[in-house]
């Protein structure tokens, strides 16, 4: 178990994500989880029935007393609360940023020699199957990365990249689930029409899913060869292949990872942080 306090700055879907799989991984006890929000109490009250945390208007945060802040409000909301936490958090205090767009030293210039994590989980954390990236910021001791790096593995698999790699992963991994889902709306749609009842089509499509990720996982087998492996010549699934490919399912793939990663970047090029002295 991490010796930590921590408080969610937000309490939004990803913050209740993270809650859940730090929970019931026995990481943290919910007597260590604060979580906060500008003035949605009927929100916060939701999270600390259903999670048995502590929940606080984001004025009423004793400061002083948390080791670990995770930004988890609204990336527009970013500027105000890096203004709100000026005169408020020391350096050695740890900021975790689950921010799309929102760099470790975009923080850091409202913030300086502020010890800086920025992590980037998706929302398989609520059951703990998140794949999430972690990147240190400039002033950030080994030492803290490694308890994040703990933290975050409660919610799955965690990791260490550098920053400049953060906007592909997020094609990947921050945007992944959709992609699947959107998968598995079609898969579910063609096993409809072939005349299985929707809620059987649905969960054969989500285990077979769910196999070939695990394949990948505990084989050694590239994609490439576990693709071959069960494609016979001419037979069904080499057919499901060529329509796939004839309907450029592949290339839709590789644009909607490109996409998302592109917008990820935009999103960071847009930000400009407005400090104050």
């Amino acid at each position: 178990m991490v010796n930590q306090t921590i408080a969610f700055l937000g309490a939004g879907s990803m913050a209740e994500a993270m809650i859940s799989g730090i929970v019931q991984s026995g990481k943290l006890s919910p007597k260590q989880i604060i979580v906060s929000n500008k003035s949605n109490h009927n929100r916060l009250q939701e999270l600390k029935v259903k999670y048995g945390i502590k929940a606080v208007n984001r004025d009423q945060l004793d400061y002083e007393s948390i080791d670990l802040f995770i930004l988890a409000m609204k990336p527009k909301d970013i500027d105000h609360v890096l203004d709100h936490l000026q005169d408020k958090v020391k350096p050695e205090q740890l900021l975790v940023s689950v921010l799309a767009g929102i760099s470790t030293s975009y923080i850091e210039e409202y913030l300086p020699q502020q010890q800086v994590i920025r992590v980037m989980p998706n929302t398989s954390s609520m059951i703990s199957e998140s794949s999430t990236a972690i990147s240190p910021g400039t002033y950030t001791p080994e030492q803290r990365v490694d308890t994040v790096k703990s933290l975050m593995e409660g919610i799955g698999e965690a990791y260490v990249i550098d920053e400049s790699n953060m906007d592909i992963f997020t094609g990947i991994a921050g945007s992944g689930p959709a992609y699947f889902y959107n998968l598995m709306e079609h898969i579910e749609e063609a096993g409809v029409e072939g005349g299985l009842d929707r809620e059987t089509a649905r969960s054969i499509a989500a285990q077979t899913i769910l196999g070939a990720g695990k394949m990948m996982l505990e084989q050694d087998d590239t994609p490439t060869e576990l693709r071959k492996k069960v494609t016979s010549p001419n037979g069904t699934t080499a057919a499901g292949l060529d329509a796939l490919n004839a309907h450029g399912g592949g290339e839709a793939l590789s644009e909607a990872v490109k996409g998302a990663a592109k917008r990820s970047k935009e999103i960071s090029e847009q930000m400009k942080p407005l400090v104050h002295s």
